[in-house]
């Protein structure tokens, strides 16, 4: 027998908080902003034809994701429509566009990955949906579990083929989108769309995997480029140019890229980690990791982005991945890590990365000892809460 000092079941608090009424004891709505560019006649594929979006959820709406799907399953120029489901909603309408994309005859693959802890019967059961309505089901990897987020539409148009793809940070689901910091990339350009046709391919078993243009993808590389670009960072500062890393993750555990940071702090190379979950590195060690930092932020989201910012002697590399740096992402896992390398996106994600280490209101220092403590706002300096300030 535990005891312990509360409700044992937090979950069901949901229903509470659900409950019609007491308006005076909820929190005050955060609206999600429509991506300004869309207008209601437009068509999203018009949208990333002229630029690359960059979506930052929940403060950004989900919508355009919807609509990517929705606007390929009706159009009659799309193709074919390839999507990676790791956790869906009930009656998830994702899940019927690419149903009524199938049952319009164009060529939907889904890959549903059954081993998505806690949401199994759900996958199921939308992937028979999916089967009876003629597309192609593909249960997961053998041996591994796919946590990619990757939607590929493949458009006829007057120049040609082309095709829009959509990485993300978080789930095709529009119910988690309203609740977890997630970070989404759309384009049409042709070395991701390449690289990500290649990525479907490897996972459905059509091809070998190959070298990628752009991305890069676990259990294959994606750790080592991960290493990569950590010790890059350290021999830039041996050089004498600024190292600087800055990563936003959930959890932080794998013991080859801890020993690449403690070797990068040991270098001189700031290290700024925003890791809301467990975290095995020691900051502050003399010696050892005195230039590294740690802050998890909990608040009123969930802090589910992975975020990478490299100085790179001034050439800011900037990624975004679904993958945590954990033995069982890196390793037991199909990943992936993309790189962003559109001007205004990037700069938004590098400005996203400046607020989240700029909170002193709901951010928690990790200390040399394992111990977290709040970190005090000095009563000179305004205070930043950071999801307050992206809403």
């Amino acid at each position: 027998v535990a005891r312990i000092p509360g409700p044992l079941d937090l979950s069901a608090h949901f229903r509470l908080a659900a409950i019609p009424g007491f308006e005076a004891l909820k929190n005050e709505p955060w609206i999600p902003r429509p991506l300004p560019d869309l207008n209601p006649g437009e068509s999203i594929f018009e949208v990333i034809g002229r630029k690359d979006v960059l979506l930052f959820h929940p403060y950004d709406s989900f919508d355009p994701v919807e609509r990517l799907v929705a606007e390929a399953a009706d159009d009659p120029d799309v193709l074919a429509i390839k999507q990676v489901l790791y956790r869906t909603s009930e009656s998830s309408p994702i899940v019927a566009s690419l149903i009524r994309a199938a049952e319009k005859d164009k060529h939907v693959t889904a890959l549903v990955e059954l081993k998505a802890r806690f949401d199994e019967a759900r996958n199921i059961e939308g992937a028979l949906e999916l089967e009876r309505a003629g597309a192609q089901v593909i249960y997961g990897v053998r041996g591994l579990k796919t946590h990619a987020k990757a939607c590929l539409v493949v458009r006829r148009e007057p120049a040609g083929i082309r095709r829009y793809v959509h990485f993300g940070t978080g789930n095709y689901n529009e119910r988690t989108a309203r609740l977890y910091s997630d970070v989404g990339y759309m384009t049409c350009r042709e070395d991701y769309a390449a690289d990500a046709a290649a990525f479907f391919n490897a996972i459905t078993g059509l091809s070998q995997a190959l070298p990628y243009l752009k991305l890069e993808a676990a259990p294959v590389g994606l750790k080592a480029r991960l290493i990569e670009l950590i010790e890059n960072e350290a021999e830039r500062q041996k050089q004498g140019q600024k190292g600087l890393i800055r990563v936003k993750v959930n959890s932080l555990s794998e013991p080859d890229i801890i020993q690449a940071l403690y070797r990068a702090s040991q270098a001189g190379v700031e290290v700024l980690l925003n890791v809301r979950g467990i975290c095995c590195l020691r900051p502050g060690v003399a010696g050892l990791s005195e230039k590294i930092t740690v802050v998890s932020i909990v608040d009123r989201y969930l802090e589910h982005s992975r975020i990478l910012h490299f100085r790179n002697g001034g050439e800011d590399r900037v990624f975004l991945s679904s993958a945590d740096w954990m033995p069982r992402n890196l390793e037991r896992r199909v990943e992936l890590l993309v790189p962003v390398e559109d001007e205004a996106c990037r700069k938004r994600l590098m400005a996203i990365l400046d607020v989240f280490f700029q909170d002193n209101v709901k951010a928690r220092r990790l200390l040399a000892d394992g111990t977290y403590v709040r970190i005090e706002t000095p009563s000179r300096k305004k205070a930043v809460r950071s999801q307050e300030s992206f809403a």
